[in-house]
């Protein structure tokens, strides 16, 4: 099944408004039942609601109408999304204050567990600056006595599906650069945690 169009009604108003499809068309695409549509276009449902054109909104084309209209047994297919998944936007990652004198201690943790992450990476993945990481590394932070190594998906500052795909990048860069590639590290919950 295919996913429903953004506000329905309003495309039904629109569809039934601009177009010579069936009722039975117009249901199935916008995910109502046939009477539902025929009291749109009578005039007893959906009073008011300004037709939404689903072609400028890339949702349907009009060459998928006008093939529906020829045979109303045919079925109109949506186009897919333009962006399915939504992605954080590039840019700055912004860190609440309340999880920021958390970060050195993620810093840490990635330091310790994925020597294989560049600078760049980490700091794309956390948010922070390459010389945060650097006075982290050196223990040159004016917090290093206390910075102890913890997971930055349990702290909320990255996904673990990002944690992921960065250290996959990571591992193929080094396989393509003949360096050998780290294993993966198994933690243990009585493990002190000291870089």
């Amino acid at each position: 099944m295919t996913a429903l169009p953004l506000m329905p009604k309003a495309t039904a108003v629109w569809l039934i408004e601009k177009t010579a499809l069936t009722f039975t068309q117009i249901a199935a695409y916008c995910g109502m039942h046939p009477l539902e549509v025929q009291a749109i276009a009578d005039g007893e449902v959906a009073q008011g609601i300004r037709g939404y054109d689903p072609i400028a909104h890339h949702q349907l084309t009009q060459a998928e109408i006008t093939r529906c209209e020829k045979d109303p047994e045919e079925r109109l297919k949506g186009l897919p999304p333009a962006n399915p998944i939504n992605r954080r936007s590039k840019g700055a990652r912004y860190t609440p204050v309340a999880k920021r004198n958390d970060r050195p201690d993620a810093i840490a943790f990635i330091l310790r567990n994925f020597p294989q992450l560049s600078e760049q990476q980490t700091s794309k993945l956390l948010g922070t600056t390459k010389d945060t990481i650097e006075k982290v590394r050196t223990k040159q932070h004016w917090n290093s006595a206390n910075i102890k190594p913890r997971d930055p998906v349990t702290l909320g500052l990255c996904s673990q599906t990002d944690l992921n795909a960065m250290v996959a990048a990571a591992n193929e860069r080094l396989a393509r650069e003949g360096q050998a590639v780290p294993p993966p590290l198994e933690l243990d919950d009585d493990n002190e945690h000291g870089i």
